[in-house]
C-alpha cells in the first residue's frame, strides 16, 4: 500500500472537525504557509496544492473535501493562516547552558542560572540527578518552591548508591532530602531484574514545558567549576512527554521516601 492509501484509510469519514484535525497534524508551517500563499495569488486550488509531493497532495485535498473547503478558497486560506501560526508559535526552541571554571563562558546561560528558573516555577517541577549535594542552588531553591502558600508540585528521583555511607562525596540521604524538601515526593532506585538501578539521567522538566537535560549533577562543583554542558528545551510536547516516561516507569524502577 502507497502512503497516500495507508493514511486515506485511516480518516475518520464522517467528521469536519476531525478533518481539520488531521490536515493541522500533516502539514507543515512552510507548507500551510506556501498553500495559502498560491491562493492569495490567485492560483485555483489544485494548483496551490502543487506545492506538495504528489502523495501528499492527494492525502491533503481529500481531508480538505471531507471538511467542506474545497469549493471556499476566502475561508481555507484563513484557516492555513491559522494553522501556520499555530505550528510557528509551537516550534521548540534550544538554549546551551554551559558550566565552566574561571567565568569563560561568553555566550549563553550557565548552570548556575537554574536555580533561578525553579523558583520561577509556577506549577509544577520534575527532576532526576545521580548525586544531589546540599551546596547545589537547587538544594534551597526546590524547598522555597514547596513550601510557598500555594506550593509548586515537586517530585525527585535519585540514585540509591550516590548516597551510601562509603560515597565519595557523602551526599544527603534520600531520607534526609525527603526530609528537607516535604512535601515533595521523593524517589529512590530499587532492583529490578536483580540489579539495583543506577540513576544517572539528569534532568528538570518546569511548569510541564521547560525540559533542561544536562550532564551537571546537582553540586556546587557541576554548577560552577566543572565543565559541564546541557541545553533548555522550550516544549511542552517533549516536556510532558518525558514526564509521562519517567513516571510510566516509577513502580519499577524506584520507591517512595517517606
Amino acid at each position: 500500500m502507497t502512503f497516500p492509501d495507508v493514511y486515506l484509510a485511516s480518516l475518520d469519514s464522517g467528521s469536519a472537525a476531525e478533518a481539520l484535525r488531521q490536515l493541522g497534524a500533516l502539514l507543515s508551517a512552510t507548507e500551510a504557509a506556501d498553500i495559502a500563499d498560491a491562493l492569495d495569488a490567485g492560483e485555483s486550488l489544485g494548483g496551490a496544492l502543487a506545492v506538495l509531493a504528489a502523495d501528499r497532495k492527494e492525502v491533503v485535498g481529500s481531508l480538505l473535501r471531507k471538511a467542506g473547503l474545497g469549493y471556499d478558497p476566502a475561508l481555507l486560506t484563513v484557516i492555513l493562516r491559522a494553522v501556520e501560526g499555530a505550528l510557528v508559535a509551537s516550534t521548540t526552541r534550544l538554549e546551551p547552558l554551559w558550566t565552566m571554571p574561571g567565568n569563560l563562558v561568553q555566550s549563553s546561560p550557565l548552570t548556575s542560572s537554574v536555580p533561578s528558573l525553579v523558583r520561577a516555577a509556577t506549577t509544577s517541577v520534575t527532576c532526576s540527578t545521580y548525586n544531589f549535594q546540599r551546596t547545589s542552588g537547587l538544594w534551597n531553591a526546590l524547598r522555597d518552591v514547596v513550601r510557598r502558600p500555594q506550593p509548586v508540585r515537586v517530585r525527585v528521583y535519585v540514585d540509591t548508591q550516590a548516597a551510601e555511607p562509603e560515597a565519595q562525596w557523602k551526599p544527603p540521604s534520600p531520607e534526609e532530602i525527603a526530609q528537607w524538601l516535604r512535601p515533595a515526593a521523593l524517589f529512590r532506585t530499587i532492583e529490578f531484574d536483580r540489579q539495583l538501578v543506577r540513576n544517572h539521567a539528569k534532568f528538570l522538566v518546569i511548569d510541564h514545558r521547560f525540559l533542561l537535560v544536562t550532564s551537571a549533577n546537582f553540586s556546587r562543583s557541576a554548577e560552577f567549576n566543572n565543565i559541564e554542558f546541557g541545553l533548555k528545551i522550550d516544549s511542552p510536547t517533549l516536556a510532558e512527554s518525558v514526564e509521562r516516561e519517567i513516571r510510566g516507569v516509577e513502580e519499577l524502577l524506584y520507591a517512595r521516601v517517606q
